[in-house]
């Protein structure tokens, strides 16, 4: 994706939201949030959705996501202490596969800090393999709510 079209990203357009208060230890020698947060962040974000509007139950689900595929574009630096809107939208669902975007927001700022990819694959939680059905209804279901529109893309 151009990069032009990340860094023209708005609240608007995602349709989920969680809250991240930052720590003091999320902070670098360089006094701004650690690349590595963001990828925690991201995981959050993603499994907060999915626990809380797709019927997933990590401990008991016979179905689990595996990242097959992440990537973050840096955009502008955040530091601790900051409050920031992590908003998320399926940008892509397959069959057994949803690719998620996630941007990072400061809270007050209308610029998008970093935009995020995340891919996860659903997979039988023993075989580690897709299920001939691919992922359970009730994840797609709950995906499709934060699908986007292609021309949004």
């Amino acid at each position: 994706m151009a990069l032009a079209a990340l860094k023209s990203r708005r609240r608007d357009e995602y349709k989920f939201e969680l809250e991240y208060r930052t720590r003091w230890s999320d902070n670098d020698m360089y006094h701004h949030v650690n690349n590595s947060i963001y990828y925690f962040l991201f995981d959050s974000v993603v499994n907060t959705y999915l626990i809380n509007h797709c019927s997933l139950h990590p401990p008991t689900s016979s179905q689990i996501g595996l990242v097959v595929h992440s990537h973050c574009d840096y955009l502008a630096p955040i530091e601790f202490p900051a409050v920031v809107d992590l908003a998320l939208r399926v940008n892509k669902l397959g069959k057994s596969s949803v690719t998620y975007e996630i941007g990072v927001f400061e809270r007050g700022q209308v610029e998008v800090k970093a935009v995020g990819e995340f891919v996860h694959v659903f997979v039988d939680r023993d075989s580690r393999k897709p299920g001939a059905d691919g992922m359970a209804a009730s994840l797609k279901d709950g995906l499709s709510s934060i699908l986007v529109d292609k021309a949004k893309l």
